[in-house]
């Protein structure tokens, strides 16, 4: 089963309704994205902010240098999965642990010059690895396949990962990500960006379904 999950990227929480509204009439499995303007060039909506209708899975991608100071809020939040990224700084360890302990899921993103080597080592804690191919904290950016072999290694190493992808996915290079293992398929700028975003996202499933 592939999951097309719309991104939430919003720096004002006008956008973020927006963005949510959208939506949240087709969608099962939504990617929020928040920023803290060190790790990225831009900020982006606090975590006061940050919502969503019940009856969605939601994963929040937490694109901070210290993603970990936000532990209790993240918890408070009580999202399905919550993505920080292997460059960032802080105990790893701890952090995942507080999060399965409250029965949220933890992922991690990889940026393009990272390879997966770097957290064999905590393969233990991660549920979810997202590899990314984006322009860090905006829709759109270039999607290099190049980054798929990075999903080869990764399920070599703990096949029961989940896999996703943010970053430049269409209808042009969906089923080759699926075919290279990608489960999740983060995207922004094709559907946010069409005039019919429940029609873009109809577009993502079918190129996707039954690709081997």
């Amino acid at each position: 089963m592939i999951d097309i999950c719309p991104t939430i990227t919003a720096a004002d929480a006008r956008t973020y309704r927006v963005q949510m509204e959208q939506v949240v009439g087709f969608a099962t499995r939504i990617h929020i994205d928040v920023s803290d303007g060190e790790f990225t060039p831009n900020k982006l909506l606090d975590f006061e902010y940050i919502w969503w209708p019940g009856g969605l899975r939601a994963d929040i991608h937490v694109m901070y240098r210290r993603p970990m100071e936000h532990t209790e809020i993240l918890l408070g939040l009580k999202p399905q999965l919550v993505i920080v990224h292997a460059e960032a700084e802080g105990d790893f360890t701890d952090f995942a642990e507080a999060l399965h302990k409250n029965g949220i899921e933890v992922g991690v993103a990889l940026l393009p010059p990272t390879p997966p080597e770097t957290i064999e080592s905590s393969l233990e804690f991660i549920d979810h690895v997202l590899i990314f191919s984006g322009h860090i904290g905006y829709f759109g950016g270039h999607a290099d396949v190049g980054l798929l072999e990075k999903v080869k290694k990764l399920k070599l190493l703990k096949p029961q990962l989940e896999i996703g992808w943010d970053g430049g996915v269409n209808d042009q290079n969906a089923a080759a990500m699926v075919r290279a293992g990608v489960e999740v398929l983060n995207a922004g700028g094709f559907i946010h960006g069409a005039k019919d975003p429940q029609a873009a996202y109809a577009r993502l499933q079918a190129v996707t379904e039954g690709v081997v």
